[in-house]
């Protein structure tokens, strides 16, 4: 598929990598069969294709409309997509250069506005756990439709003390050590179970993630920066081998930095190095296993386990989990069903698109509980703060994390 840019595309870095991306796609339609819009709406401006192909008017010249506008925002970027294209279209790179394009040519309503902009500032500022503390201390007497998106209070428990030679940083994330706080403590314990310190850098922070995913690209370089600012003295003084993640979207994102930082030549080489010694906590998991097999008691009753879209399908990890948790005894059951589909948490896409949200979720659920109750898993495990809290709101089945349940295991 060519493309003929318009002249304020020409020349520019944006242009000529979307140019380059829409080339590869040959319009085969594979990606319709995994795309789980499409498959909840059955419009193929709601599929890769069919946005691949507004996006490509829009940068031949043509102004984009609210319908655009609205197309766009109803992807998921799960990247099940790219999965699937026998072309390697680079799919969710092409979405982030269309919605920055389209956010700047078409304005929202002020409602929208609004919302986004909270997302963007509150769910990253330093006030989202008082904010979050103060909503579920008065959870009981929120509405209960909007209950399900206030956690009930976690404790995280105690954070290891010992010091080892093997350090790694962990990148604690923004929202989840409020709504979470035991994901973070648990992936301390369990390192430290097998003789790795975890380091926690002073000023790291959101991965830039939320920012950058709703179209407001130099707030999202911003957090990237600050936190290569903050990790780069770990770095050169040889002290972390590398920058551990325990939620795999923002795994998926810092695994970009050397990508989306190419062109800053401040940043270009930190970026790059940083992005190589990224580590999904997952891909420590074979060191885990052999440190870890004589102490581990797993429990006999299965889990039923959710691999995110930034796992399977970003960062092409699918497996890890379940391959290695069982070789230390846990019974790890994929949904019976779409195991590759969305969940429908997908960051902000749950508060910002619910209808569709709630569709998926629901969906995921049932393939993962199945309809014998009796048969029913203990719990459903995943691997992304957002898709734990995203599942959680639809069941009473506890949804955590799987490092939690390897912690627990520990005798």
């Amino acid at each position: 598929m060519q493309t003929k840019l318009a002249p304020e595309f020409l020349d520019t870095p944006a242009g000529d990598e979307a140019q380059e991306i829409i080339g590869k796609c040959v319009h085969c339609g594979f990606c319709l069969a995994t795309c789980p819009t499409y498959q909840l709406l059955g419009d193929e401006l709601d599929s890769p294709r069919g946005r691949i192909y507004l996006m490509k008017q829009v940068l031949e010249g043509a102004e984009p409309t609210r319908d655009t506008q609205l197309h766009l925002d109803r992807c998921l970027t799960c990247l099940n997509c790219e999965t699937t294209c026998p072309s390697g279209v680079q799919y969710g790179r092409l979405l982030d250069i269309g919605r920055q394009v389209v956010e700047h040519k078409v304005a929202r309503p002020p409602a929208q506005k609004y919302e986004r902009a909270a997302l963007r500032h509150g769910l990253t500022s330093p006030l989202f756990g008082p904010a979050l503390r103060a909503g579920q201390s008065l959870r009981a007497l929120v509405p209960k439709g909007l209950r399900s998106k206030v956690p009930e209070r976690q404790h995280g428990g105690s954070w290891p003390s010992r010091h080892h030679a093997r350090k790694v940083l962990l990148l604690e994330g923004c929202v989840q050590p409020a709504m979470a706080p035991n994901i973070n403590a648990a992936t301390a314990r369990v390192l430290d179970a097998a003789g790795i310190e975890c380091v926690r850098a002073r000023r790291q922070g959101c991965c830039g993630a939320i920012k950058y995913h709703l179209a407001d690209a130099a707030g999202g370089q911003a957090e990237m920066r600050a936190n290569i600012d903050a990790w780069w003295p770990h770095i050169v003084s040889g002290e972390a081998e590398a920058i551990v993640i325990n939620a795999s979207g923002c795994g998926a994102l810092v695994k970009e930095y050397g990508h989306i930082l190419r062109l800053e030549p401040r940043y270009a080489d930190k970026a790059r190095r940083v992005s190589g010694l990224t580590l999904d906590l997952s891909e420590l998991l074979p060191d885990l296993v052999d440190a870890l097999a004589p102490r581990v008691q797993a429990p006999s009753t299965p889990f039923a386990w959710h691999a995110p879209c930034t796992l399977q399908h970003a960062q092409k990890l699918g497996p890890n989990v379940q391959e290695h948790l069982a070789r230390l005894g846990f019974k790890l059951q994929p949904a019976a069903q779409e195991a590759h589909l969305c969940c429908g948490s997908a960051g902000t896409y749950s508060v910002l698109q619910p209808e569709l949200a709630t569709q998926l979720r629901d969906r995921k659920l049932g393939h993962l509980q199945g309809d014998d109750r009796d048969q029913r898993p203990q719990a459903i495990l995943s691997a992304n703060i957002g898709c734990i809290t995203h599942l959680q709101s639809g069941t009473e089945l506890p949804v955590r994390h799987w490092v939690e349940v390897l912690d627990e295991a520990l005798g």
